[in-house]
């Protein structure tokens, strides 16, 4: 049976929040918020547009997001697939999430705000990375900040080496393109060339 009532779907939960969970939510960056992000080396990002939605991770260094001031968060965009789904989102709805993870840490973060797309020179050479700035960076303006509690992470057990799995037994990028393109993108070419484009074109 399909839920279709707000009604029908607080049935079916205990809807109380208890103290904690109302309270964690802030509408800026405090002081753990602000350790958490910068101890995080991946984010995900979640936008919307008129082409539909997209969830693109980000990664880098820990601290790669920066703190501008405790409503402000600098987030570089470091090179990618130039598809620019998350950019083009961003140009309709500057409606942004953000969700933290920490290796090890079974706490995530999450941010929701606005975004605005900048090429202020000045801000870039900010971000560079062995002399090199990204093309843009979001300027994201603060609206909620809140943790989310651990479970997921201990349910999924994420960072516990007997959980990870051996990435030979997964299909590459290659073996994916190849049957996606029938054939028209060489699978162990792609990977081979890619290993090494992607160590030289980091950032």
């Amino acid at each position: 049976m399909a839920i279709t009532t707000v009604a029908q779907l607080e049935a079916l939960y205990d809807t109380s929040v208890s103290q904690a969970a109302r309270e964690k939510e802030t509408d800026r960056v405090i002081a753990p918020y602000a350790h958490l992000i910068e101890a995080s080396p991946f984010a995900i990002l979640a936008t919307s547009g008129p082409e539909g939605l997209d969830c693109s991770p980000r990664g880098d260094r820990p601290g790669f997001l920066k703190l501008q001031d405790d409503r402000t968060l600098i987030l570089p965009d470091r090179k990618g697939n130039n598809r620019l789904d998350s950019l083009r989102n961003i140009l309709n709805d500057p409606r942004v999430a953000l969700l933290f993870l920490i290796p090890g840490s079974g706490t995530t973060l999450r941010v929701n705000g606005r975004a605005i797309i900048s090429d202020d020179p000045e801000l870039l050479d900010s971000l560079a990375i062995d002399g090199k700035p990204p093309k843009t960076a979001l300027v994201i303006s603060v609206e909620t900040v809140y943790f989310q509690c651990a479970r997921a992470v201990l349910r999924a057990g994420l960072w516990d080496s007997d959980s990870q799995v051996d990435p030979k037994s997964l299909p590459s990028a290659g073996d994916i393109l190849e049957a996606v393109s029938q054939a028209r993108i060489n699978g162990e070419s792609f990977d081979q060339d890619w290993n090494e484009r992607a160590v030289k074109t980091l950032w």
